[in-house]
């Protein structure tokens, strides 16, 4: 076959240097921990991937020419972040493919505790995960405020009754953007979806500024708090303190 007879999809070349700027361990590890939503320095990033802040600079270099990273600068320091929620949409549904289905034991006390932790509520970029994620997710749908569409390209979709219920609640949904209002996600943790798009990172913004839950930690594991119980519960009647318990085996 000669160059000629070639019936190359065009979108072929990016899609294998994608492929390729991802098929790094290092790269692999920033991306992954930028999914909290945070901006991080260069130097943040390099102790947590264990490698030297050269190197680590290298593989940041790459991430941002390939449009996956967004660099912001503040003095001497130089900050990374996703470009973007479809960005985290492609890392988080990549991990999820691999997640193991057993994973290895922890090692450590606190690598328990932190795993656990994860695993009880996180965020996922901009909207929560974990068993958080999934019983605000199943409580949405049991009332009736959000429905799984299968052959919907999102997944889920907001009913008129659950646009009602963010309005009445004070949660604002920005409808102006390309992103969809509702998106299914996949919990690498719990193996189900839970609710991303504009109406969970709305949903996750306001629980945090209204004390709902609070980070904990390094990583992305939140925690529901008294307040946080108390509106779950009037406003989607999740039991108070069902989150706090975790599996049998959690620390």
């Amino acid at each position: 076959m000669t160059s000629r007879d070639r019936t190359e999809d065009p979108r072929a070349p990016g899609l294998a240097a994608l492929a390729a700027l991802i098929a790094d361990r290092t790269r692999a590890a920033c991306l992954l921990a930028l999914l909290d939503g945070r901006a991080w320095t260069a130097g943040e990033l390099a102790r947590h991937a264990g490698v030297a802040a050269s190197t680590l600079s290298e593989h940041l270099g790459k991430l941002v020419a390939g449009g996956l990273l967004a660099e912001e600068r503040q003095g001497r320091h130089r900050y990374v972040r996703l470009a973007g929620a479809r960005v985290a949409q492609l890392v988080e549904d990549l991990a999820a493919q691999v997640a193991p289905g057993t994973p290895r034991p922890p090692r450590t006390l606190r690598e328990s505790s932190a795993g656990s932790a994860m695993a009880r509520g996180r965020t996922c970029y901009d909207h929560l995960a974990g068993r958080l994620g999934i019983a605000v997710t199943d409580a949405l749908t049991v009332r009736g405020l959000l429905c799984a569409h299968e052959e919907a390209e999102s997944g889920f979709t907001l009913t008129d009754a659950g646009l009602a219920w963010f309005g009445a609640a004070g949660i604002g949904l920005d409808r102006t953007g390309r992103r969809p209002l509702a998106r299914a996600c996949l919990d690498w943790t719990e193996r189900r979806p839970h609710l991303a798009g504009v109406a969970g990172a709305a949903l996750c913004r306001h629980a945090l500024a209204a004390g709902w839950c609070v980070r904990i930690g390094s990583e992305r594991a939140v925690k529901v708090t008294a307040t946080g119980e108390r509106a779950l519960s009037e406003l989607l009647g999740i039991a108070p303190g069902a989150l706090r318990r975790g599996r049998p085996g959690d620390r």
